[in-house]
Order: C-alpha cells, then sequence, then structure tokens
C-alpha cells in the first residue's frame, strides 16, 4: 500500500467558515495577531490570550468538516494515508482521518505551564483563569504561539520524506518551517498544489498545481488516485 502524505493549511479551514489568522488584516480588537498569540502576550496579559483563543474556540464548536476534509478520508480506503496540518482545528479527525499531526497544536486542548506533558481535552469553549493543572498551574491553549519551536516538525519531516504521493492543500506555501517540508519530499514522488494561488515551488519536480479551493479540487482528485489505486 503506497504511503499518501497530505499538507494542510488555513484554506481548507476557511472553506468551514473558520477565521485564519490574517483575517482582518491579522488585527483582533486592534491588536496585531501577533501580540496575543506569543509567549510575551501570555506573560504580559494572560486574560487578553485567553480571550482570543476562547472566541477562536466558540467558532470551532459551530462549524462542520467540509467537502475537502470529507473527500480525504476516502484516500484510506487504499492508501496509507497521514495528514500534517498547519491548522489547529479538529476538522480532520471530525471528517473521520484517522492519522493526523497538528504541527501548530490544536484548539481543543490545554496544557500545564509547569509540565507541557500535561495536555488536557476540552469539550467546552471557554478556558478561565483559575483552571489549572493538576499539579496546581495554570492552563494555556495548547498552541504553537509565535517564537516557540515548532517541535513536530521533525516528526513531520520524517513522515513526507517517505512519501509516494503528496498532496498541499489551502497553503501559501511561504510560512516556515512547514513550507520547507516539500523540500524533503522525494523528486519522483508524485505531488500535487491544491489551492487558487497555487504556483509553482522552485526546484520541486513532478508537482501538479490545481488552482482551485478545497472543496472543489479535492474530491476530483482523490477519485483519480482511488482508481489508479
Amino acid at each position: 500500500m503506497k504511503k499518501l502524505v497530505i499538507l494542510t493549511g488555513a484554506g481548507i479551514s476557511a472553506e468551514s467558515g473558520v477565521k485564519t489568522f490574517r483575517d482582518s488584516d491579522g488585527l483582533w480588537k486592534n491588536y496585531r495577531i501577533e501580540e496575543v498569540a506569543s509567549p510575551v502576550a501570555w506573560q504580559n496579559n494572560p486574560e487578553m490570550v485567553l480571550e482570543f483563543y476562547n472566541q477562536r474556540r466558540k467558532q470551532l464548536f459551530e462549524v462542520k468538516p467540509n467537502a475537502g476534509h470529507i473527500a480525504l478520508v476516502r484516500l484510506e480506503e487504499k492508501y496509507n494515508v497521514q495528514i500534517i496540518t498547519q491548522n489547529v482545528d479538529d476538522l480532520h479527525e471530525r471528517a473521520g482521518s484517522s492519522n493526523v499531526l497538528h504541527l501548530h497544536g490544536e484548539l481543543k486542548k490545554a496544557r500545564s505551564t509547569v509540565d507541557p506533558n500535561l495536555i488536557y481535552s476540552l469539550d467546552h469553549w471557554e478556558l478561565k483563569m483559575g483552571d489549572k493543572c493538576e499539579k496546581g498551574s495554570q492552563l494555556r491553549p495548547h498552541i504553537v504561539w509565535f517564537g516557540e519551536t515548532v517541535e513536530m516538525i521533525n516528526p513531520a519531516v520524517e513522515i513526507i520524506s517517505g512519501a509516494d504521493i503528496v498532496i498541499v492543500v489551502g497553503t501559501s506555501m511561504v510560512v516556515y518551517p512547514a513550507a520547507g517540508l516539500i523540500n524533503y519530499v522525494r523528486d519522483e514522488s508524485a505531488k500535487y498544489y491544491i489551492d487558487p494561488k497555487a504556483f509553482q515551488v522552485h526546484g520541486i519536480a513532478n508537482l501538479e498545481m490545481i488552482r482551485k479551493k478545497a472543496g472543489e479540487g479535492v474530491p476530483p482528485l482523490v477519485d483519480q488516485l482511488l482508481k489508479q489505486a
């Protein structure tokens, strides 16, 4: 069974109504996103940071997977599928995908501020000051903030370097380190890039560009790959 790796970005979730970081010119209540999604922001004003993520989490409970998310699940019928996502939502999981690696954390999880290994799932949208881990420390969003290390990048490199087929969906391919993952794909592996603004990535062989939104471009490609398997 061939190994198929899918790299997804904000574009696929935007079709479900999930607001991206860059909506409204990258501002939230007149704050730059970097000012509410960073360790410095957490140190200076944790209440504001919690409010920002509470609003995003509340919205996430109200949206559903779209045709792009749902179509990708079908690939598991004939391929060994691994999704690597830059998104912090759980729409891939809710659509039914079995193997999802989150590069930038997960919105529906919180973690301890004294022990990063203590991670808790949230079944509600609101995380408050005073919500503490079992060691008595305040919980923070389980998100990789600006200025923090993307610890899952090395597992992602290992996964994508062994891919026979790679599908990139809904990402600008300019935000690092995620954008650099395509460079680890073998030259002979088939590569598909689905995005309205898809472009030829310098030095990447066997790359087919599909300039469509995920909901429009993913289902036909899935049909094609299932026939080829």
